[in-house]
């Protein structure tokens, strides 16, 4: 390890106790400076939401923002302008996870499909997702997302191919973990209620379930992250300071055991208060405005 990076683990350890928030805000700067391993892309600003067409200059603009703190970056969607994302942040240097949009209608579905196809063989996808959380809520049928996944894996070489969902849910649905080259696990202590002292411990048990169904297979946090502000679940208290103290241990955690992190989210997104409550807007890095919060 270089000396740099145990000169950073070195500041993470610092306990937070009697911590002031001055403190936390420096330590926090250091840590982001450093860098991440990835980072969930916002492409949408204020006032648009999914379904909206997004351009090439806002992924751009908001990419150059990015760029100097990560080393992937990862889009939801290949359809209304999220195509672009790839091809615009393999300029930038930027490795891509690129997942297609899987949700109830088949036409959009198949779309999404042909497009990450497409964009895989054109070389701007570094790992292919199938779908996110499709089985969390109950869009598709196991054998229906199989269907999907057996499509890409057929229509693309060299590419790891996997699907995104919650730890649990590899668990409980063997063959689709069976059938991924590759596990994206969705980690999140706060949405089960977990108090910020042990988010994460919890964050590392949720890991290691997903390793045991991945039974080998490598295993990638494809999202984790803590709102700043919004209403507490259960023991999980958002805050600036425990948005803040999670960001820190979770690239603590990362650079130490090198754990493939896809930190959730780079901006803050207004539209995403109606699917998750008032804590839905406020997962960014950056706010809104395309300011750091910290």
């Amino acid at each position: 390890m270089s000396s740099k990076a145990e000169k950073l683990l070195s500041l993470a350890g610092v306990s937070f106790e009697g911590a002031s928030f001055e403190t936390l805000k420096e330590l926090y700067g250091k840590v982001l400076d450093f860098g991440m391993h990835g980072i969930g892309f916002s492409p949408y600003t204020e006032g648009q939401k999914p379904g909206d067409i997004i351009s090439a200059e806002q992924i751009r603009r908001r990419l150059e923002i990015i760029r100097p703190y990560t080393s992937w970056v990862r889009s939801f969607s290949c359809t209304d302008g999220n195509e672009l994302i790839p091809k615009i942040a393999k300029e930038y240097g930027l490795k891509t996870l690129v997942g297609a949009w899987l949700g109830k209608d088949d036409k959009i579905n198949q779309l999404e499909i042909e497009n990450l196809i497409k964009i895989s063989n054109e070389g701007y996808v570094d790992i292919a997702a199938v779908g996110n959380e499709v089985m969390y809520r109950e869009d598709l049928t196991e054998g229906e997302l199989l269907t999907f996944m057996q499509k890409v894996k057929s229509a693309i070489k060299g590419i790891p191919v996997g699907y995104v969902d919650a730890y649990y849910e590899f668990e409980d649905y063997p063959k689709i973990a069976e059938a991924c080259d590759i596990i994206l696990a969705n980690c999140y202590p706060y949405w089960e209620g977990c108090h910020i002292d042990y988010s994460l411990l919890y964050m590392k048990e949720m890991y290691n379930r997903a390793k045991l169904a991945a039974k080998g297979k490598p295993v990638v946090i494809s999202e984790t992250g803590w709102p700043s502000q919004g209403t507490s679940l259960g023991a999980a208290m958002p805050s600036d300071e425990n948005f803040i103290k999670y960001f820190i241990n979770s690239q603590k955690w990362s650079k130490e055991e090198n754990i493939e992190i896809f930190y959730f989210s780079s901006f803050d997104e207004s539209w995403k208060v109606g699917a998750e409550g008032d804590v839905g807007a406020y997962w960014g890095l950056w706010d809104k405005e395309e300011k750091l919060k910290y």
